[in-house]
């Protein structure tokens, strides 16, 4: 399946979710295939930007994935190749956690605000739910998310090796 990175799914004037487009055969894993789901509340984004900028490097060897507004910013400040799928409070949290149901996604970095209330807390807890019920590595603090990236990397070394 091949991703179309040139296509975004903010919402405005879109017709297709995430889901629709990896099934019509849009979704281009990288030679290894991990895909990695990049996702920050709104006070914790600064930190996800540092820490993605520390990994660039990793980063430019997989799929990205993030929801609306984390998506662009790493775009636009790190250029680095997003697939963005909606803001998380207008469904980019329940598009990956479809992607992540269906085995889609290697990796989820989730900084998220735990001193501040979500209105779609029930999305944050969903995604959460499907990324440990699928096993997927889930990092949500930067301790655990450099933890992942050494386990990212030391796979993307040794296929290439």
């Amino acid at each position: 399946m091949e991703l179309d990175f040139s296509k975004s799914i903010t919402g405005e004037n879109s017709t297709q979710d995430s889901t629709s487009l990896v099934r019509a055969n849009t979704w281009s894993p990288t030679p290894l295939g991990l895909t990695v789901a990049l996702v920050a509340h709104d006070n914790t984004k600064e930190a996800l930007l540092s820490w993605a900028a520390s990994h660039i490097s990793t980063l430019r060897s997989c799929n990205l994935v993030a929801t609306g507004n984390t998506g662009s910013l790493l775009k636009n400040r790190l250029d680095l190749e997003v697939f963005c799928v909606k803001s998380g409070p207008l469904g980019g949290d329940q598009q990956i956690g479809s992607m992540v149901a269906d085995g889609m996604v290697d990796a989820l970095i989730f900084f998220w605000d735990p001193l501040t209330s979500q209105p779609h807390d029930p999305d944050v807890k969903a995604l959460l739910r499907l990324a440990v019920l699928n096993d997927v590595l889930t990092a949500c603090s930067l301790s655990t998310a450099n933890a992942v990236m050494v386990s990212l990397t030391k796979t993307l070394d040794a296929s290439a090796g």
